[in-house]
């Protein structure tokens, strides 16, 4: 069945009386929350079929095999969702199923998904719900702009500064003149900036409930796996943590860097910046096969490499309320609909 179509947005109201959320968004919240979001990919794991998702502002995203819906929760306390259709790249075009790339394509196409889903929660957010103002929206240009500012803030704060700093440090500690022990300090400090960063824009309210819708999407996916009908009830009774969160992915890149950079050409400070930069998609993808590798056997290797991710979750989710879950459920029940609609089916991996 084609999977071409429109994407619907539709508005439900739920008797949610109590006004939360953002009322109005600054610049600097949604690039924020844009960076938080380019950390939170969705992974698909080869052939296996899976649900997954991500945090939004005040929302969550779910995505079956061939659909997605975005639901979020706007002040006045209605919900309103975007579905669509998708396809994979894989089916698509026959090159996205050799390994490695495969892995590049998957991730790019989770990204893209991604901001879309948070373009459509910021408008939701910006949304005042009174008919006679115009709502307001983000922008194309507004999105191009946080787009490039999300690249920058990415390449410089785990790019440049790490290898500034090592650089600087082995002017003073000749032991890190070496390419190991050089490449081992580096990504100790990439991974340090990383934890950093991540503790501290957890104190920030607008993130925390990110976290909490993040800690959402995590129960009800679970609650799914379980097999129990979905409820705000039966998810909550589920931990915040999941194995494969885009967490656990991204402290893989960081391990995974360390070796490739260790064996990559050039010793200046130019040649190493211009490694960091090109070698983003080679890495990603080689990360994509280790956890898809480790996910397949479901033994201690997935365990060890998931483990740290499962550690730093409990500074990237926290417990959601009712109306939260309420809202995870809505996006991941419209998207198995739609992924019905079409002849498939979601299954527990």
């Amino acid at each position: 069945m084609s999977l071409r179509g429109q994407e619907t947005i539709v508005r439900r109201n739920c008797g949610y009386t109590e006004r939360r959320g953002i009322s109005a968004l600054s610049i600097r919240s949604f690039f924020r929350l844009a960076a938080h979001a380019q950390m939170l990919p969705v992974l698909e794991n080869g052939e296996e079929v899976l649900v997954g998702g991500q945090a939004v502002m005040e929302g969550v995203m779910m995505r079956a095999p061939h659909s997605y819906c975005v639901s979020v929760r706007k002040p006045s306390g209605e919900i309103v969702f975007q579905e669509a259709p998708l396809q994979k790249l894989s089916e698509k075009y026959r090159i996205f199923k050799a390994p490695v790339i495969r892995g590049v394509g998957s991730l790019g196409q989770a990204m893209a998904l991604g901001i879309r889903a948070l373009r459509f929660s910021a408008n939701a957010a910006l949304d005042e719900g009174d008919p006679e103002k115009k709502p307001q929206e983000i922008s194309s240009w507004m999105m191009t702009l946080n787009l490039v500012f999300s690249l920058g803030f990415f390449i410089f704060l785990y790019k440049f500064v790490p290898l500034w700093l090592t650089t600087h440090l082995g002017a003073v500690f000749p032991v890190l003149e070496g390419r190991i022990a050089f490449n081992l300090a580096d990504g100790a400090i990439r991974i340090a900036i990383f934890l950093a960063f991540l503790y501290a824009i957890s104190f920030w309210k607008d993130i925390r409930r990110v976290f909490e819708y993040h800690g959402a999407e995590h129960k009800v996916v679970f609650n799914f796996e379980s097999g129990q009908p979905l409820s705000v009830e039966n998810a909550q009774r589920f931990v915040t943590f999941h194995p494969r969160c885009g967490t656990s992915f991204l402290l893989v890149v960081m391990m995974i860097s360390i070796v490739v950079y260790a064996v990559a050409p050039g010793e200046s400070f130019a040649a190493r910046m211009a490694s960091r930069v090109l070698l983003l998609p080679l890495i990603a993808g080689v990360s994509f096969e280790m956890i898809r590798y480790a996910a397949r056997r479901r033994g201690g290797l997935l365990a060890m490499m998931t483990a740290p991710g499962l550690w730093l979750q409990r500074i990237t989710t926290r417990e959601p309320s009712n109306d939260q879950a309420e809202v995870a459920i809505h996006a991941l029940n419209r998207a198995m609909e739609l992924e019905r609609a079409q002849g498939g089916e979601p299954v527990i991996a």
